[in-house]
């Protein structure tokens, strides 16, 4: 719990700084603090005016069931402006340790407070101004450890500065890969020359968690993800850790109680690849396939390619391909007619998505063909001695295999080049068949999951003409699907998320998984807390184990995967952010599910 700058005494004293009864105030006021929370197991912050050495400090006391841990002092004093600190307070010296409020702590810069039974909370105290100046102390701080800043505040209010101080919380949260606490004096300080508006905020990361409005008086509380940040950290090696000499840590822990009582009330967002507000998304999407359309004509005009060959089965990955497709050769002023775009019907196809997949195709002003695979697949089923009656993953990936085949050979005899349609939720399970719809020439899905997918095909859709825009629909609302297996009565019966789990989990499983590291158990709870109501905790453990058994036995496909353009953060590329053992063992994930 963090409290504003000189607390106790308030900011706005003056020369009364100077007057001996104020100071001995304030330390018998912190003794009686330190008294009435022995029984708390709160790390608290309070700022304090600390007398020492024929000099005077504005320190913030930091304390722990009743034990004075530091007393960490401001580093920068201003002296412009409405600011005259100078006048009575000196900068922080080097640590060292002082008797205060009938307790011996260190009193300085460079303190780090160290819980030793959560040992990612390390927290690190400046005060005010300190986060203002060009080289603020919290710097040295996090990178000597603390993943807490604590900022006990008395800013003052003027037009603009809300917007400023919110920018430069969370800017610097970002930069220093921390949690950022900033708690502002309001009401209670004198409004003589400035009035306080109390602006608190707590940013992690470069995201702001909690924000007080102005000229109100309350808490502002938020969780804070620990182990995110530290695995950010070791994550970007240049965010280099330092180890100077003139650091004191201070070590205080947590009871046990207190860690297994805790509740986490940090809502995790469903879909964490797509943004929530309606705005923010449509920009992305516009950004997203700009980005797409940018990688595939960039690879075009370095091969001096004029022609592209799309497999286009009526699904929402061919579709998006498609669209991005057509992008690129408007970007780079090329005859639309040089897409392309094969249906290849069998055994699987419905008259639902050949339809569609032929209106996408007119309505975009493409090549169309459809070519029959069944006859190349019974006689390729005689050749290897394949039952077309059995089922099984032969009957199903020699029609994939097939389809790449043609593909490959039509672009060869055209002069152009494969566009692959798999996503990023497909390469992650491995829902692909090796050398074949996993294979291509430039893969402009690759680094898009599945629930992003919807919301670009969609975004797409908003935008077009009528007749585009009710086939993109119909897609959007066709059942996920690789249609190679029989229909029933006309309809899609071989449905992807009934195999394999709602890719709108795994999407989750595999953000939290990648881009953070997250062991199983974590991100099991997560997923509990972020789809109460949806589904139960039995469910989420079963599709999670699923997806940990796909993403480890499936590596051997992502080992060799095309080249395609990267457009977040989480990606499977082998020859960028993920390079992975293709025979490493899932054994150590699925003993933490099973004892969960």
């Amino acid at each position: 719990m963090c409290f504003p700058e000189l607390a106790l005494t308030g900011y706005t004293c003056g020369d009364l700084f100077r007057d001996r009864a104020l100071l001995s105030g304030a330390e018998r006021a912190l003794a009686s603090l330190l008294e009435e929370t022995a029984g708390l197991d709160i790390l608290c912050a309070v700022g304090v005016p600390v007398p020492w050495n024929g000099a005077l400090y504005n320190c913030a006391a930091v304390f722990h069931k009743g034990r004075l841990l530091g007393l960490p002092a401001k580093s920068c004093i201003p002296n412009y402006s409405e600011f005259y600190e100078a006048r009575h307070f000196a900068p922080a010296p080097a640590p060292v340790e002082v008797s205060y409020a009938g307790q011996r702590a260190p009193l300085g810069r460079g303190l780090l407070f160290c819980c030793e039974n959560v040992p990612d909370l390390v927290v690190g105290v400046e005060i005010c101004e300190d986060l203002w100046s060009p080289a603020p102390p919290s710097t040295s701080l996090a990178q000597n450890g603390a993943t807490v800043v604590l900022n006990p505040s008395c800013s003052d209010e003027t037009i603009g500065k809300a917007e400023y101080r919110r920018e430069l919380v969370r800017q610097h949260s970002g930069r220093l890969l921390c949690a950022y606490v900033y708690t502002d004096s309001g009401l209670g300080e004198s409004t003589t020359d400035m009035v306080f508006a109390g602006h608190d905020l707590i940013a992690e990361n470069g995201a702001l968690l909690g924000e007080s409005q102005l000229f109100t008086t309350g808490l502002v509380t938020a969780d804070v993800d620990l182990e995110r940040l530290s695995q950010e950290r070791r994550r970007m090696n240049t965010w280099q850790p330092a180890f100077e000499r003139d650091v004191v840590r201070v070590p205080f822990r947590y009871q046990a109680s207190t860690l297994e009582a805790f509740q986490p009330q940090r809502d995790f967002a469903r879909t964490p690849f797509v943004p929530r507000d309606a705005a923010g998304l449509s920009d992305r999407c516009q950004l997203i396939l700009t980005m797409q359309s940018v990688g595939l004509a960039s690879r075009l005009s370095a091969i001096y390619g004029k022609v592209a060959v799309v497999g286009l089965s009526g699904g929402l990955d061919s579709t998006l391909a498609l669209l991005v497709t057509v992008r690129a050769f408007d970007r780079l002023g090329l005859d639309r007619k040089g897409i392309h775009a094969l249906s290849m019907p069998c055994f699987g196809t419905t008259s639902r998505t050949m339809s569609n997949a032929q209106r996408i195709a007119q309505e975009l002003g493409v090549s169309f063909r459809e070519v029959s695979i069944e006859k190349a697949v019974r006689q390729h089923f005689l050749d290897i001695g394949q039952e077309e009656t059995s089922l099984d993953v032969t009957f199903e990936n020699s029609q994939a295999r097939e389809r790449t085949q043609v593909l490959m050979d039509t672009a060869n005899r055209l002069g152009g080049i494969v566009i692959g349609t798999g996503d990023l939720s497909e390469l992650a399970l491995g829902w692909a068949t090796y050398n074949g719809d996993h294979m291509s020439m430039y893969g402009v899905n690759a680094s898009i999951p599945k629930t992003l997918v919807r919301h670009l095909v969609r975004y797409v859709a908003d935008h077009s003409e009528p007749r585009l825009q009710g086939a993109l629909l119909d897609v959007l609302d066709t059942p996920v699907s690789p249609e190679l297996l029989p229909p029933k009565d006309g309809e899609i019966a071989q449905k992807t998320e009934e195999l394999v789990g709602p890719y709108e989990l795994h999407d989750f499983f595999l953000y939290y998984m990648l881009r953070f590291g997250f062991a199983p158990g974590k991100i099991y709870r997560m997923a509990c807390r972020a789809f109460a109501g949806e589904y139960g905790a039995p469910t989420v453990k079963k599709w999670l184990s699923t997806f940990y058994r796909r993403f480890f036995t499936q590596q051997f496909k992502r080992s060799c995967l095309p080249d395609g353009p990267k457009v977040g953060s989480v990606t499977l590329s082998p020859r960028g952010d993920w390079r992975m053992p293709s025979d490493a063992s899932w054994r150590l994930w699925e003993q933490e599910l099973q004892s969960l």
